[in-house]
């Protein structure tokens, strides 16, 4: 009787370790600090850096629909390219119809205001007075910055 329970009892514990070992393999593996890949992304102790957001709001001077609206636009999204392409430019993108004015934003990966400040009046929406903008100084994750790079695998190739 002794060894009938003893055989359960390990029995148990074998099928018991083996349940918790098959669980264990389906969690994901704890993340490996990536030093160079922090360095890169101008990541803190924390994975955080300093960034600014730029809220675009509907500006005082509309421009009429046609040819030279176009072209503003053609100019606003090369900037933003560029920018993205010099690592300023983190995020962007516009918002739904907003009953507030909120037309767009964008997130500098910059220090302080002012060079946001800066970089935003490049814009022509801007200087056209279409948009004009908002800034607030913003702590996030470092990981923000890869968002351009990975957008880049996202969009497919037109020809």
């Amino acid at each position: 009787m002794k060894l009938a329970i003893a055989t359960v009892f390990a029995a148990g514990l074998l099928l018991g370790s083996g349940v918790h070992a098959e669980d264990r393999a389906r969690e994901p593996a704890a993340p490996v600090y990536d030093a160079a890949l922090a360095k890169r992304l101008g990541a803190d102790e924390h994975g955080m850096r300093h960034y600014v957001l730029v809220i675009l709001k509907t500006g005082p001077k509309r421009m009429p629909e046609g040819k030279e609206r176009d072209a503003m636009f053609a100019g606003h999204f090369a900037n933003i390219g560029r920018l993205a392409k010099e690592g300023k430019l983190a995020v962007a993108g516009p918002f739904s119809d907003d009953p507030a004015g909120w037309r767009g934003l964008f997130v500098f990966a910059v220090d302080d205001v002012d060079e946001a400040r800066r970089l935003t009046e490049t814009d022509p929406v801007i200087r056209n007075g279409e948009m004009v903008a908002e800034y607030h100084s913003w702590y996030g994750s470092a990981a923000t910055m890869m968002v351009a790079e990975l957008h880049e695998k996202l969009t497919p190739k037109t020809p």
